[in-house]
């Protein structure tokens, strides 16, 4: 969430800047600081009540003392009326304050300034391109072909036991899967990632925090007798460690990762771009998060990124590296890159990654500070990433590595999985 104090001193600047999200903020904005006027007058003219029972209170002491009783009792029901007026004032108050809270979090975080202009996806800017692609020649398959062929993922039994998106890993399968899982676990913590296993489920606090409430609430599995909510990413539990923490500088970094399976709806995904592993309501991933000094925060971003593409390097995969415009970028972050690794035999890119700074709109919802060196209390910054997201690095390793004879295994995945190929 936007601070109030951003809107007061400079609203054009985020109404301009909004525009690169293709968000007209004008009207919204505009109510905000209405209401905001309203609200610290009605902190003025409460102020001024308290300020009189509080001289009134002081006078009554003194009168009684000098036995002027008659007068005191005429004070005490002056003070009485005060109260009242008190009370209804924080009444008005309070539901000011929570209709300005309703109207803030409709604002999506504002843009860094590198964020290109664009609608969509095709409008996203590549920044970096590695690998070349192996022709496979004909007969090569698509992945859903070749994990039947394998017998390895079960796409038909995980509709039968769930529904459509729900696969289930077998065999060489799950132990490829599993075998991913530990090397970007054991990749992280080399890297000085702390590992931490969060729960599935989280409140509505959390995911209102994190910003998927009530941006996405019909994106998430939603369990309503006990309003818990399937977690999308373990970005949402890890990142809420630290909400209505106040950290110290010495603090930071603080990093954190963490394996999860991760739940999403998926409204209205439908086509050939969802066959197989390209999309699915369940995947596993590995999460990075991190919690960092505002001053650091785009050079952990770009670390970050460094990381995530030394994963993609390991596994031996082409791979490329987007900055995604004002219309492809989400609601909470200021600046995403995605990760994606290309597939070969469906001649296409799949996205693996995604790697954001939401600057202090998360830190705001979290209520996350930290003491600088002034004694100063400031919002941290939170970022996170997709280290990696397992589906689509499945669906291009088997496809990217079909031979004759099976499906290669990468060197890096072996001491995991126990053999080579798959066959």
């Amino acid at each position: 969430m936007l601070q109030i104090q951003l809107l007061r001193e400079n609203p054009e600047e985020v109404i301009t800047r909004l525009k690169v999200k293709n968000f007209d903020a004008t009207e919204l904005v505009q109510n905000i600081l209405e209401l905001d006027t309203q609200l610290r007058q009605m902190k003025k003219n409460l102020d001024n009540n308290l300020m009189e029972q509080g001289k009134i209170a002081k006078s009554i002491g003194q009168m009684f003392k000098e036995g002027r009783r008659e007068e005191a009792e005429q004070m005490k029901a002056q003070t009485a009326e005060l109260k009242v007026q008190e009370k209804e004032l924080q009444v008005e108050l309070d539901e000011k304050g929570q209709k300005i809270n309703e109207m803030m979090v409709l604002l999506p975080n504002m843009p860094h300034a590198s964020v290109p202009n664009g609608k969509g996806a095709e409008d996203n800017e590549i920044v970096y391109q590695e690998g070349d692609a192996t022709p496979l020649g004909e007969g090569c398959l698509p992945h859903w072909e070749l994990v039947k062929k394998y017998d390895i993922i079960d796409f038909d039994l995980g509709s039968k036991i769930t529904g459509a998106g729900f696969p289930v890993y077998k065999g060489k399968g799950a132990k490829m899967q599993r075998a991913l899982i530990n090397f970007f676990l054991n990749s992280a913590t080399e890297a000085g990632y702390l590992e931490v296993q969060p729960p599935y489920m989280v409140n509505e606090a959390s995911a209102y925090a994190t910003g998927q409430l009530p941006d996405k609430e019909g994106q998430m599995y939603h369990a309503t007798l006990d309003n818990f909510y399937l977690i999308p990413t373990a970005e949402v539990p890890v990142t809420n460690i630290y909400r209505d923490v106040i950290l110290k500088e010495s603090d930071f970094p603080i990093k954190n990762c963490a394996y999860s399976a991760c739940f999403r709806r998926e409204a209205g995904s439908y086509g050939k771009d969802v066959r197989g592993l390209n999309r699915l309501h369940q995947f596993d991933k590995v999460e990075i998060v991190q919690i960092e000094h505002p001053d650091r925060s785009y050079e952990t971003l770009e670390q970050m990124k460094q990381y995530g593409m030394s994963l993609l390097q390991k596994l031996g995969l082409p791979f490329r590296v987007l900055r995604l415009c004002g219309g492809d970028i989400s609601f909470t972050s200021a600046l995403t890159y995605d990760l994606e690794v290309f597939s070969e035999a469906q001649q296409k890119w799949l996205e693996v990654s995604s790697i954001s700074n939401f600057e202090s709109y998360q830190a705001n919802r979290l209520h996350l500070r930290f003491k600088d060196a002034n004694g100063k209390m400031r919002l941290a910054h939170t970022l996170n990433g997709s280290a990696l997201a397992l589906p689509r690095i499945m669906a291009a390793l088997i496809e990217n590595n079909q031979t004759p004879d099976g499906i290669i295994v990468p060197e890096v995945l072996r001491p995991f999985t126990g053999f080579d190929l798959i066959n």
